[in-house]
């Protein structure tokens, strides 16, 4: 890309050229070595009135989602929450669970300080540990 260019293009990036500011997720399955395809996600703002819904999708086969969770005017400074839907993901591949599941939805409370940076949130997540990071 030019250097001036302010979006990923093509080479090594799977998923659709997305703008270097803005939230962004991806989850790895480390119990099977693979991505978290069809793994259900909600992100919420967390305000002084408590949470609010802002957007709920699936993500693609690449464990991604197919965009930017927030970018432009939706990308502000604030606290945030993705909600992760870990057993369900595990429970559709087929993993026998207890109930309750040791991991069930896996929240990640976050904060966005600077509306000029990019923000990506990773998750790598077993039927029995996770963990992120603020990624790159």
């Amino acid at each position: 890309p030019a250097k001036d260019d302010v979006r990923f293009q093509g080479r090594g990036f799977p998923w659709r050229s997305i703008a270097m500011t803005g939230l962004t997720t991806h989850v790895l399955d480390t119990a099977n070595g693979c991505p978290a395809a069809s793994m259900d996600v909600a992100l919420y703002r967390i305000g002084a009135d408590g949470p609010v819904l802002l957007k709920s999708l699936t993500l693609n086969h690449d464990g991604r989602a197919d965009g930017a969770l927030l970018v432009d005017e939706s990308f502000a400074v604030s606290r945030y929450r993705l909600v992760f839907q870990v057993a369900a993901y595990f429970r559709a591949r087929g993993a026998q669970l207890p109930e309750p599941p040791f991991l069930d939805e896996v929240p990640i409370d976050f904060g966005i300080a600077d509306v000029t940076a990019h923000y990506h949130v990773p998750l790598l997540v077993s039927p029995w540990s996770c963990a992120t990071y603020r990624g790159s």
